[in-house]
């Protein structure tokens, strides 16, 4: 098996707009993503959907999605994320997260879907920042042991 690794860095200026792959950015602590409009809103500061997961929408569904079209700020390859759990963290590049929820309750806002195909509720990992740091296309994605916490 493959190092679990970031295959996309993705923002956008809005809300309801698709996020696009910018390559690399700044993870803040306590903010999330420099220059995404989700940042800062809430402890959710940074959103994780598996590359796998945007692969099997697309075959489901018949649709082109590529990473950044669920509104996911880091697209990841070759991480179980639905078997992560919440106080798990994640060394990601230069930056340290923790995961604070495991996608979300059906009854929680989610303003944006893909051709009506929405996956962040169902398969995203949501975490906050607790160190910041550049993370590029290609870093390692690492998840700490629990004596490393």
């Amino acid at each position: 098996m493959t190092t679990p690794r970031v295959i996309a860095v993705c923002r956008s200026q809005c809300t309801t707009d698709p996020k696009v792959d910018v390559g690399e950015g700044e993870l803040r602590a306590g903010y999330g993503l420099v220059g995404d409009a989700h940042a800062g809103l809430s402890e959710r500061e940074v959103s994780l959907l598996a590359v796998e997961s945007i692969r099997r929408a697309n075959q489901k569904y018949g649709i082109a999605a590529v990473p950044g079209s669920f509104a996911e700020n880091l697209t990841t390859e070759g991480l179980d994320l639905l078997s992560l759990r919440v106080g798990d963290r994640l060394r990601v590049g230069e930056a340290l997260l923790e995961v604070v929820q495991i996608g979300k309750p059906p009854e929680a806002a989610h303003t944006y879907n893909f051709q009506g195909v929405s996956l962040l509720p169902r398969e995203g990992v949501f975490c906050r920042v607790l160190e910041g740091g550049r993370v590029t296309r290609g870093d390692p994605i690492r998840v700490l042991p629990r004596e490393e916490r």
